[in-house]
């Protein structure tokens, strides 16, 4: 399999997260979500039974990137907060595209989206904690990414909102 080639069960994951992000979570149908894969409704059976299977797969894949997150934000060159008030952007990436999938679900009240979410929550303030030894502080870098994330996901987009974010935590000696 080519570097590039996605396996069948990573596509009709992808296209059930761009489905939910695009139209929501009642046009995520296994017929819509086999069609925008561009698998046959079988081929989507043999992977996923149900919806409910396609958000179990969804949400150990979006924990799995979450991991991978955590450890980019640890190991950042600029530093853990650097790194996440600069991923507090929507990149078009496939995790934020996860991450607003499992959000529409969260809306939808499954405990299940919720729980996911919350878990990358408290393993990015866990991070944010360790460097910064000062919860308060965590906790209110925390909520300034996830503004940054509004800002930013609902189309608010004030552009020069992370360099007053930098301006203020670099004189508060925090970035």
């Amino acid at each position: 399999m080519a570097a590039t080639e996605r396996s069948t069960r990573d596509r009709l994951l992808d296209a059930f997260e761009t489905l939910l992000v695009s139209a929501g979570s009642r046009s995520a149908t296994l017929d819509a979500v086999a069609s925008a894969a561009q698998v046959s409704k079988g081929g989507l059976l043999y992977h996923f039974h149900s919806k409910d299977e396609l958000v179990d797969g969804m949400l150990a894949r979006l924990r799995e990137q979450g991991r991978a997150d955590v450890e980019k934000m640890r190991t950042a060159r600029k530093g853990p907060v650097d790194f996440y008030l600069t991923t507090s952007i929507n990149t078009g990436s496939d995790f934020d595209r996860a991450l607003i999938a499992a959000s529409r679900i969260a809306q939808d009240n499954d405990s299940r989206a919720s729980d996911a979410l919350g878990d990358l929550r408290e393993w990015w303030f866990a991070v944010l904690l360790e460097h910064l030894e000062d919860e308060s502080l965590a906790r209110t870098i925390q909520l300034i990414g996830d503004g940054l994330y509004f800002d930013d996901t609902t189309g608010l987009n004030e552009k020069n909102a992370l360099k007053h974010v930098r301006d203020v935590l670099t004189r508060l000696g925090a970035l």
